[in-house]
């Protein structure tokens, strides 16, 4: 019996499977290579890039909860010369297409990172990580506010000749008024959700204990909360959207797939 047919096209991207990774969880190039065949997913997201070197949050940066991981990585960064002579090289001899995320604390270090990106020529696409305080706007998570979302997106757009994704942040406040600002600002497809902020306190030390005292949380605890914004999001645009969020095996990318009704 032949394989089934599992390609889909996503904002002109064609992709084998519907399969690929958080770009927080991956890496910043193929070292997962060790686990997996990388050529065995549709996509790759590796790991959000800056501009310049940026040393991410205080240790400890990880903690297991019940059913998930509490993180405050904090998006450590080499710098641009360094992603250039380590990282590119690696990417460009990956035969699956490659969605490059970028993120920036103003509209100027997105559409810096943008232009840089889709000037090399190796991306199918850009991912806008948009849960950066915006620091021009009062520090103000770019997800979390429309006007803000869509200027991003605009100027990135205008800047680049590869598809814009757009990485939404999981507000419930602001989720769907932030997704149909980036559609009418001419993103491509928007992947989401991100980790939401989380705490957790150690009941001995009556302190934080992750060393930026907040953080993210990710794993299977998220799912149900994915799976719920992808559609409340679906229902409110018609651009593709790619559901991540908790998915631990088949039956969860099931249940982002048939999220449609």
């Amino acid at each position: 019996m032949p394989a089934p047919n599992l390609s889909v096209t996503i904002a002109g991207i064609t992709m084998k499977n519907p399969l690929t990774v958080g770009s927080g969880t991956y890496g910043h190039h193929g070292r997962f290579s060790q686990f997996f065949p990388v050529e065995v997913m549709g996509a790759l997201v590796p790991k959000t890039i800056r501009t310049y070197k940026w040393p991410g949050n205080p240790a400890p940066r990880l903690h297991e909860t019940p059913a998930g991981l509490h993180t405050s990585v904090g998006i450590p960064c080499n710098t641009w010369e360094h992603f250039l002579s380590q990282d590119v090289p690696i990417l460009k001899s990956l035969n699956v297409p490659i969605i490059q995320s970028v993120i920036g604390c103003t509209e100027d270090e997105y559409v810096d990172i943008v232009e840089r990106c889709s000037d090399l020529g190796i991306f199918a696409g850009i991912e806008l990580n948009l849960s950066c305080p915006n620091l021009k706007q009062g520090g103000l998570d770019f997800g979390y506010d429309p006007d803000a979302a869509y200027r991003v997106v605009k100027r990135s757009k205008e800047r680049s000749q590869i598809p814009i994704f757009g990485k939404l942040a999981p507000d419930y406040s602001s989720l769907v008024s932030v997704a149909k600002a980036i559609e009418s600002a001419g993103v491509d497809a928007i992947s989401m959700i991100n980790g939401p902020r989380a705490m957790c306190i150690d009941y001995r030390t009556r302190k934080p204990i992750i060393g930026n005292k907040i953080g993210a949380l990710g794993g299977p605890a998220l799912k149900s909360l994915a799976v719920y914004m992808v559609w409340e999001v679906y229902r409110a645009v018609n651009i593709p959207i790619i559901g991540m969020g908790g998915v631990a095996d088949f039956r969860d990318v099931i249940e982002f797939i048939r999220n449609d009704f």
